[in-house]
């Protein structure tokens, strides 16, 4: 039990950067995509073409543009019936529980500018993934009594037309992250740690037109390794170091510097769109997510007493992951723009490694969205998102390293866009 408070810092602090796949991620960062359940790669346009597709600024209108979104992301309650091994009962014991409703308002920006010589130069400002979770339950709380991540992407992009067919663009990513984590499992310990940290990547894309119908993109955002560092403070049961009953009333108090370092998996988009009486486009999007790279967790603490008891290696041993995303796109009139999606997106969390922080599991994501033409300049519009995930069953044969055995229902999510667009 005493690992769980360090999984759930982990996964506070270091969620940044994970843009298009399952676990903790959020994709959908405009107005389109979230309508087309991130299947927007090949048919991307517009100025947030700039962090889905950087190459397809080329096909964009000669003009600069702007996007201003706000989505509005509602998590539910998730209940937990079943029970969790207790270190002190040396026994599987009740715990029952539910965590708390938590909503965000996320606002994003994206900019693409007009030909210059054959380039285009874009920025996107995005939260790209983050995770909040909080749970009363004693067991539960063990793990997430309250963490909270934060994050801020900034996304500058350049894009070379090769010629009528053919073009290749490309980004840096700089992500800033914040993340609070409090954890209790009285009397074995208490924990209160924050962290942050600046770290750097890379995308790529390439877009070929073989005819003015016919779409094929591909996509690729870097491995990024993330070394986030901070505080924790809390305290630390005698008894963990001891195992004599005498010594459960025991608390020792430490304050300490905190490092972890991280692998964040490539991820990798092949995407194809046909367009169908040049009015109704359908793309299919085919991702892997290359999580594979997350195989343990290691913190380093400099109290001595904080790193014998929480600062030991613990398996992780994610599964690179497979979505596959569908979007359709119906021009219904000179100004209106009808959108809907469905995607299939994979759980990489191991049934063994599975923790209250994040109880994820394989998922169907339903959206739809339209856009309205308000003048020449001016566009505005709206999309909803349902992600509907599995329930997830952990039994004792699964030899779960957390001590889950129960049941996780109601893991969802709703997600609300609304969106201005502007041209000048």
């Amino acid at each position: 039990m005493r690992s769980l408070t360090i999984k759930g810092v982990l996964l506070s602090l270091c969620t940044a950067t994970l843009l298009q796949a399952a676990a903790y991620k959020i994709p959908e960062q405009s107005l389109n995509s979230l309508s087309l359940s991130a299947a927007y790669v090949a048919n991307a346009n517009g100025a947030d073409t700039s962090y889905y597709n950087p190459a397809n600024m080329v096909w964009n209108d000669d003009a600069n543009l702007l996007e201003f979104g706000l989505t509005y992301i509602n998590l539910p309650k998730i209940d937990y019936s079943g029970k969790v091994f207790s270190p002190l009962a040396n026994t599987y014991v009740p715990a029952n529980g539910n965590s708390k409703d938590e909503q965000f308002l996320v606002p994003t920006l994206h900019f693409s500018s007009k030909d210059q010589g054959g380039w285009r130069y874009g920025l996107s400002i995005t939260a790209p993934g983050g995770l909040s979770k909080r749970w009363d339950t004693p067991f539960q709380k063990a793990a997430a009594k309250e963490f909270t991540l934060k994050i801020i992407e900034m996304s500058p992009s350049v894009a070379y037309k090769v010629n009528d067919k053919f073009a290749l663009g490309g980004g840096v990513r700089i992500v800033y992250s914040k993340g609070i984590v409090q954890a209790e499992s009285s009397p074995l310990y208490s924990e209160d740690m924050n962290g942050d940290d600046i770290s750097f990547g890379y995308n790529l894309a390439m877009s070929y037109r073989p005819t003015g119908a016919f779409k094929l993109a591909a996509t690729y955002r870097s491995k990024v390794n993330l070394k986030e560092d901070g505080t924790a403070s809390g305290y630390i049961g005698k008894y963990l170091l001891t195992k004599n009953p005498a010594d459960l009333s025991v608390k020792m108090p430490y304050n300490s510097n905190a490092n972890v370092s991280i692998p964040l998996p490539a991820t990798l988009d092949l995407a194809m769109a046909y367009t169908f009486n040049e009015k109704t486009t359908v793309e299919f999007v085919y991702e892997r997510v290359y999580w594979s790279s997350y195989k343990h967790l290691d913190f380093n603490f400099n109290n001595t007493i904080a790193e014998a008891v929480l600062g030991k290696p613990k398996d992780k041993l994610w599964d690179d992951t497979n979505a596959f995303r569908i979007g359709i796109t119906h021009q219904y009139n000179d100004k209106l723009k009808l959108m809907a999606g469905f995607a299939i997106d994979d759980s990489p969390i191991p049934s063994r490694t599975l923790g209250f922080e994040l109880p994820d599991a394989d998922a169907k994501m339903y959206s739809l969205g339209f856009e309205y033409q308000y003048n020449k300049k001016v566009s505005f519009g709206m999309g909803y998102l349902y992600d509907d995930k599995d329930d997830r069953a952990i039994t004792l044969s699964d030899a779960n390293i957390n001590g889950i055995n129960g049941t996780f229902t109601h893991v969802k999510a709703h997600l609300l866009t609304a969106s201005i667009k502007y041209r000048f």
